[in-house]
């Protein structure tokens, strides 16, 4: 969460810590139809700029597979992976997301929709173990095991995402 000034300055600002506002947050997460994600508080929406993806993805143990979660809690089923020029790995597929219903200003719809979340950095160790990878020029690919199938990781750059998956990282450029 950024403060006026760290708005104005361009600074990171602190993680939200409270653990009942971040379940708030989580439930009123959504998008608009401009790709700017925010969370609805009321009549008011409060955009987030994001750094890298809208969702982060972690790796989650279930009995004896593994799921993939974003950081809302919501489960991503994989459809394949992405690496950068940064090392960065990305995991894309299917996950039920709230838009905003441009007729009825506080509806909100839930839909399955294809998206990209980059994969938590405390989870490349266990992605490593289910990939096998080449380099690639400027990044790797290969493919990687999951739940019995044989999914896909492909080369990207960065300055990619945003345009490809459609999602603005700076709303305020709008």
């Amino acid at each position: 969460m950024r403060n006026e000034y760290a708005q104005q300055h361009k600074l990171p600002g602190s993680p939200i810590e409270h653990t009942i506002l971040n379940e708030f947050i989580n439930r009123n997460y959504a998008y608009d139809e401009f790709g700017r994600y925010y969370f609805q508080n009321g009549p008011q929406r409060v955009f987030i700029s994001l750094d890298a993806t809208p969702w982060i993805a972690r790796l989650i143990p279930f009995g004896d597979t593994l799921t993939i979660q974003t950081q809302c809690q919501s489960t991503i089923e994989p459809q394949s992976a992405l690496s950068d020029e940064s090392g960065n790995i990305y995991i894309t597929g299917l996950l039920s997301v709230a838009t905003h219903d441009a007729k009825q200003i506080a509806h909100l719809t839930n839909h399955a929709h294809i998206v990209v979340a980059l994969l938590h950095d405390h989870d490349l160790d266990l992605f490593a173990n289910l990939a096998q990878v080449h380099e690639d020029a400027c990044s790797y690919k290969g493919s990687w095991q999951w739940n019995q199938q044989t999914l896909p990781i492909d080369p990207i750059h960065s300055h990619e995402l945003e345009t490809r998956f459609r999602f603005t990282k700076d709303p305020q450029e709008l």
